[in-house]
């Protein structure tokens, strides 16, 4: 017994001991923790002190405002991932509820995000009175709000196309709703949901300037953040604040495309659908020095183990309608019969308020010059989003089929994605008035140049999760040139484009508000489309029309997506699907 002891103590002391990994892990841990505790810290002071403190052009305040920008940023990444578990889950399981709350993904995700924090800063700075904190959830709110939209509907289309033979192997296995849920769908969903949360965090940056500066009535909230640096840089002309902007935002980008999403990607590789191996793997510096270190490795092991415990549960939740539901009975039939009613009631009720306010503020003749405008940024954006389309699902192919490449490239992309639009503004209106360009047509540009990337990250997510196997076996039937695109990756990447498409459609008619009608100094210029006349009215605080804009943009999305999309997606799940 003894001599089992001398043994067993020595092995059990040299595992609680540190290595020169977690030598060198440590202190990027607690430097992260520091740094997100001095940000957090900060947002309980009271509201005055933003006026006491104002924002400057000092470049050497950059590095904070960076923090905080980064936090508010990250902490909107968190609500937008418990949004998009919740709500995609619902949408694809309930077929009730994905009638609804399909559509109404549709409409908020073509709201603009002025729009929301009209509506919502009044609300956030009362809960929290007095404090930092109301604002700051105003802008956290405000940030969610262009990203969870694309991230749910990848996690929509994700369990809409799980394999069958994989559901039939959950079903021999026994497995319950609940561990389905954690160890089939979210796993099969993960390829494409990081590279989606990698766009939504990228096309955060383009609103944090609106998201920072924060109007109620006459008074204005502005919070420390390199968007609050831009808009007073952008304010000033300063284009030297605007060069420092754009060294600040490409540090960050290495930084948590570094420290997080590099390591989400190589980590979300093992759960690539596939019978062989990849010749090459995505990799991580930070993943491997995790992965080597002792100390830090037991201070986690109990987290996983609570993880895989709490998948483990056999909890036999049912949501009502599921995908693959049996024939209905005849209460199943009747309670349809009331969620209908309930569903023609409730939109009866809000389409009556709508029209009824708008008539009586705006008239029928506003009403139709509004819907031919709204014609025209349609042609506008149908026509981008093919381009764009053309343009980046080939590279898309040729990126993620090559994890090597798509690490070099992943940075890049990235800051591409966030490099905010508005930054370009100046040089489009100097360009056109100099040269006496027509705006209609010279402007259409800004509309996909922040929107066009998710139709990349979505091919490159799809390409990069397509199967291994399929690839060798199309190897070996010889299926080359357009053959191979026909039948073998345009059917694997179909699902994740038409994810893309239909976020960067939105996207497109969220950025034409602030790309129809530009400003440079005295310089304005506009082209004719619906998000010129919903930035003019909005400028000009004439709130019924503002609504009716909003609300004819709404529909148009709506439209759009349930004549075009929608059918492109019935497609991906029933034709495209992988057996």
């Amino acid at each position: 017994m003894t001599t089992v002891v001398r043994h067993f103590m020595p092995a059990t002391a040299k595992r609680l001991i540190p290595n020169r990994w977690d030598l060198i892990a440590f202190p990027l841990l607690l430097g992260f923790l520091l740094m997100a505790t001095t940000g957090i810290r900060e947002t309980w002071a009271p509201l005055t002190a933003l006026q006491t403190v104002p924002i400057t052009l000092d470049p050497a305040n950059l590095p904070e405002y960076a923090l905080r920008t980064t936090l508010r940023m990250l902490a909107a990444m968190a609500a937008a991932l418990v949004f998009t578990l919740i709500y995609g889950t619902l949408a694809a399981k309930s077929r009730r509820a994905g009638l609804l709350l399909v559509p109404m993904l549709d409409i908020l995700q073509s709201v603009p995000v002025l729009g929301y924090i009209s509506f919502t800063v009044t609300f956030f700075l009362a809960l929290f009175p007095g404090r930092v904190l109301g604002a700051e959830f105003a802008a956290i709110f405000a940030i969610f709000t262009s990203q969870a939209w694309n991230m749910t509907f990848s996690f929509y289309q994700s369990l809409r196309t799980v394999p069958r033979d994989l559901e039939e192997v959950s079903l021999n296995l026994r497995l319950t709703p609940w561990q389905k849920f954690w160890k089939l769908e979210v796993p099969f969903s993960m390829p494409g949901m990081i590279w989606n949360m990698m766009m939504s965090m990228s096309g955060g940056w383009f609103f944090v300037v609106a998201s920072e500066a924060i109007t109620v009535g006459d008074k204005t909230v502005t919070l420390p953040g390199v968007g609050s640096y831009l808009a007073m840089a952008i304010q000033n002309k300063n284009l030297a604040a605007v060069g420092w902007v754009i060294l600040t935002m490409t540090v960050v980008i290495v930084i948590y495309d570094q420290f997080l999403f590099r390591p989400m990607v190589a980590w979300a590789d093992k759960f690539r659908l596939e019978d062989t191996a990849s010749q090459s793997a995505p990799e991580s510096w930070v993943l491997k020095l995790i992965q080597r270190t002792r100390a830090i490795q037991l201070l986690l092991k109990p987290f996983g183990k609570l993880l895989r415990k709490t998948a483990r549960l056999r909890l036999n939740y049912r949501l009502p309608q599921g995908l693959h539901s049996e024939a209905q009975t005849s209460v199943s039939r009747g309670i349809d019969v009331v969620w209908w009613l309930l569903v023609a009631v409730l939109g009866l009720l809000t389409s009556w308020k709508l029209v009824t306010f708008i008539h009586t503020e705006v008239g029928v003749s506003e009403v139709l010059r509004v819907l031919g405008l709204g014609l025209i940024t349609l042609v506008r954006v149908s026509l981008l989003i093919l381009l764009a389309s053309i343009v980046w699902v080939p590279l898309g192919v040729h990126i993620g089929l090559r994890p090597a490449l798509a690490e070099k490239i992943q940075p890049l992309a990235q800051f591409l994605a966030a490099f905010p639009a508005n930054l370009l503004f100046p040089v489009f209106v100097v360009f056109i008035v100099h040269f006496k360009l027509n705006p209609d047509i010279w402007l259409s540009p800004l509309i996909v140049l922040g929107t066009q990337w998710y139709i990349l990250f979505n091919v490159v997510a799809g390409a990069s999760a397509f199967p291994n196997d399929f690839r060798e076996a199309a190897a070996n039937f010889r299926i080359r040139g357009w053959q191979w695109w026909r039948q073998v990756m345009l059917p694997g990447i179909f699902p994740y484009y038409v994810t893309g498409a239909i976020t960067a459609s939105g996207g497109a008619w969220n950025a034409s508000i602030v790309s129809e009608y530009v400003s440079w100094g005295d310089d304005k210029l506009a082209a004719h489309g619906l998000g010129a006349y919903i930035a003019q009215t909005t400028a000009a605080g004439d709130y019924p029309k503002i609504l009716l804009g909003i609300t004819v943009m709404s529909i148009f999305v709506v439209l759009f997506n349930r004549l075009l999309w929608r059918p492109m997606y019935a497609a991906a799940e029933n034709k495209l699907r992988l057996n």
